[in-house]
């Protein structure tokens, strides 16, 4: 029995060391490999923070190769080559994330939103809608819905993006009202159909009431209709509600006072403008109503001169006063007309872009509501 006993003890102790020898090796090698993949990934992250973009992904690449299960490397790796504008890349590494099978929910939801930037970013429109419409009812539902709503934005399809629009507010997204008049506008000038208008620019206005662009467009679908009255006492609303975009209704307001014998109160309508902030399409449409077939009058473009420098006007100044020599004057003129082009421009508050006609969306950056009613000029 003693020598059973001492056996065992020998044994066990055997066990334990050896045992005791393979968890330092494990240990050993756990830190290797750890102090290895923490190297590649912050070298990695220092030629990110020096927009060394090629070092930073070679870094990454690295670093997902000695270690594979890390998703948060994928990531940062497919969000790189998405920067880069190489979107196969970015798309097979969000794909290989995808077909993991231990990835959690959570990251499986992240791997889609990503894998639809790709598709956006790339132009294949229908896999990154489909990839969207996929993260309904998870966490990422409210962001997809947004990405979803500039896709449709840009794809001109205004119906699909009231109804997203609708479903951000469902989703306590905010306020998307004046959106919603923008895309009943949109579908209302896409129309041929006066009456089909009239009807798209009521919904805007009953999402709306005040909004400028929905009571100008009336105003105008109003006037075609033949009912001048109507477009005329919409444009007065629109002028003492949002006296700001008072220019963009003011010479269809003096064409229908000339029409409606209103003459003097509409020209007391656009002077109590003009006063509040000199605007030269406000202007011009006072000059409108005081022009004769015989006469022009220009007195009020001496008198905005006087007020505020414009190049605008004192062109206009200039073409109705007659000079003693017709050469001399006609050159002036086209060097003025050439030389106030830019300023006649709208400019985009948002990105810049300049367009001789007023926009309600930003051709260039698709911003809503970022043109200032007002002509660089006058900015």
């Amino acid at each position: 029995m003693t020598i059973d006993w001492v056996w065992l003890l020998m044994g066990a102790c055997a066990v334990f060391a050896l045992g005791w020898l393979a968890s330092r090796f494990d240990i050993k090698q756990l830190k290797i490999e750890n102090h290895r993949n923490p190297k590649a990934y912050f070298q990695g992250l220092n030629f990110l923070l020096n927009e060394q973009q090629d070092q930073a992904i070679d870094s990454f690449i690295e670093a997902v190769q000695q270690d594979p299960d890390t998703s948060e490397l994928h990531f940062a790796l497919g969000n790189l080559f998405r920067r880069r504008g190489e979107f196969e890349r970015a798309v097979r590494v969000h794909q290989h994330l995808l077909a993991r099978a231990d990835l959690s929910a959570k990251d499986r939801h992240r791997a889609k939103f990503a894998l639809a930037q790709d598709y956006l970013r790339a132009g294949i429109i229908d896999r990154a809608e489909d990839a969207l419409k996929g993260l309904e009812g998870t966490a990422l539902e409210a962001q997809a819905m947004i990405a979803l709503l500039n896709l449709y934005e840009r794809s001109r399809d205004w119906e699909r993006a009231a109804l997203i629009a609708k479903r951000l507010e469902v989703l306590g997204e905010g306020d998307f009202s004046a959106r919603l008049a923008h895309y009943w506008c949109e579908q209302a000038q896409q129309t041929k159909n006066p009456e089909t208008a009239k009807l798209l620019i009521d919904k805007a206005l009953l999402c709306a009431p005040k909004n400028a662009r929905a009571n100008l467009a009336l105003a105008k679908v109003l006037h075609t209709l033949g009912q001048p009255q109507a477009s005329y006492n919409t444009l007065k609303m629109l002028m003492t509600e949002t006296p700001q975009f008072a220019g963009l209704g003011a010479e269809l307001l003096a064409k229908l006072a000339l029409e409606l014998h209103k003459k003097d109160e509409a020209q007391q309508l656009l002077s109590h403008s003009y006063n509040g902030k000199p605007r030269l399409d406000v202007l011009e449409a006072m000059v409108l109503l005081k022009t004769t077939t015989a006469h022009t009058d220009q007195s009020l473009y001496a008198q905005h001169l006087e007020r505020t420098p414009s190049l605008i006007a004192a062109t206009q100044w200039l073409r109705g006063e007659e000079l003693s020599d017709a050469k001399t004057q006609t050159r002036i003129l086209q060097t003025l007309d050439k030389s106030s082009i830019p300023l006649k421009r709208y400019r985009c508050a948002a990105c810049g872009f300049e367009a001789l006609t007023h926009f309600w969306q930003c051709p260039g950056c698709q911003a809503w509501d970022s043109y200032p009613p007002e002509r660089i000029e006058e900015l």
